[in-house]
């Protein structure tokens, strides 16, 4: 059998196991902003978030439905659209890094840290509009004087 034309790895899962396996390390990277896997799922994840990155920064709502099809979790693509994407807004492509961290001591299995690239923690988030407070009248007597 050729190999040509086929592109990802299968991870010797079932189709809809291979796609409710990116589906939870999305979230997850999501959730956490941080995850360990193996290479192989690290390097399959990475052009998988880059697209829903780039979906989030237009915000618009038919990408966010789209983000929430592709993740498991509502909140986490609303953490994503609102959160997240406003902090990436400076880079075009390469939002997310993988370092090789150490071999797991079961199988030796090579793994590796998924992060963003840049530090969501002292990013600025946009703010919500602040109320405008309104100066308090005086209270009015509610006695008649007659």
């Amino acid at each position: 059998m050729h190999r040509h034309g086929y592109k990802g790895r299968k991870f010797n899962r079932e189709t809809d196991q291979r796609r409710a396996l990116m589906k939870g390390l999305a979230d997850s990277l999501v959730k956490y902003e941080t995850i360990e896997t193996t290479l192989p799922k690290a390097k399959e994840v990475v052009p998988y978030i880059e697209k829903l990155i780039t979906k989030a920064k237009k915000g618009d709502l038919h990408n966010r439905r789209q983000i929430i099809a592709k993740l498991q979790t509502i909140a986490s693509a609303h953490k994503l659209v609102d959160e997240i994407a406003p902090k990436l807004g400076a880079r075009d492509s390469g939002h997310v890094r993988i370092e090789k961290t150490r071999t797991r001591r079961g199988d030796n299995a090579q793994l590796a840290r998924v992060s963003f690239v840049d530090d969501l923690k002292e990013a600025p988030v946009a703010k919500a509009a602040t109320p405008v407070k309104v100066a308090a009248k005086p209270a009015v007597d509610t006695k008649e004087t007659n």
